[in-house]
């Protein structure tokens, strides 16, 4: 009896393996789903709202300066750059003094120390001047050419620069007394002169023409 129990629970022993090896089957190469083993590719987020674009930059200011200051040279942009200025003075019949009448003054402006006011100042006319001469050489001539009503001026000094834009110009005649050029009340603007109109003699024109220009930003 013994030995017919241990026959039969030989036998369903082995039916246990068999029923084993069939419900697990050995993996093959061609059944695996990561053959190459990388494991599973990653989802790529869904977008969401784009990033709103970055504000504009602000457009760079053509003035600098903070506080009045006594002007060291001028750009006229498109006519002449860098123009030195030369501060003078009043004579003693306290007329504004102009730059020097040689090869170097011809090309330079003169700025009026009389008046007192200065570009920055929140009043009046600061004063500047440059000479014509009768070959069309000279500073004045280029101004008489070529400087027109819109036109930018750009005044520097030690503390920064000050952007102006013409408004007006005008002709007079030499006589003419100057009244709103040597204006120290009103809006504050530049003024610059030179001489113009027929040439009579040596430092003698016929006429005056003047430039005057408002600050900008």
């Amino acid at each position: 009896m013994s030995r017919r129990r241990g026959v039969v629970a030989a036998v369903v022993a082995a039916a246990v393996a068999l029923a084993v090896t069939v419900a697990i089957p050995t993996a093959r190469a061609d059944d695996d789903p990561d053959p190459i083993g990388i494991g599973p590719l990653p989802i790529p987020p869904l977008p969401l709202f784009p990033p709103p674009p970055p504000p504009p930059r602000p457009a760079p200011r053509c003035s600098t300066a903070g506080h009045p200051f006594v002007p060291k040279s001028v750009d006229l942009p498109g006519i002449a750059d860098r123009i030195p200025v030369i501060p003078m003075h009043r004579d003693a019949d306290n007329n504004p003094g102009v730059p020097p009448l040689d090869r170097a003054g011809k090309a330079e402006m003169a700025f009026d120390l009389g008046s007192g006011i200065r570009p920055g100042d929140p009043h009046g006319n600061s004063l500047f001047n440059a000479h014509t001469w009768p070959d069309g050489s000279a500073l004045g001539n280029k101004l008489l050419a070529d400087l027109r009503q819109g036109d930018q001026i750009v005044v520097h000094g030690l503390l920064g620069q000050i952007c102006y834009q013409v408004t007006d110009r005008v002709q007079v005649p030499a006589a003419d007394p100057g009244v709103r050029y040597f204006a120290k009340t009103g809006p504050p603007q530049i003024a610059i002169i030179v001489c113009s109109g027929q040439r009579l003699g040596p430092g003698e024109w016929t006429e005056r023409t003047i430039w005057y220009a408002a600050p900008q930003a």
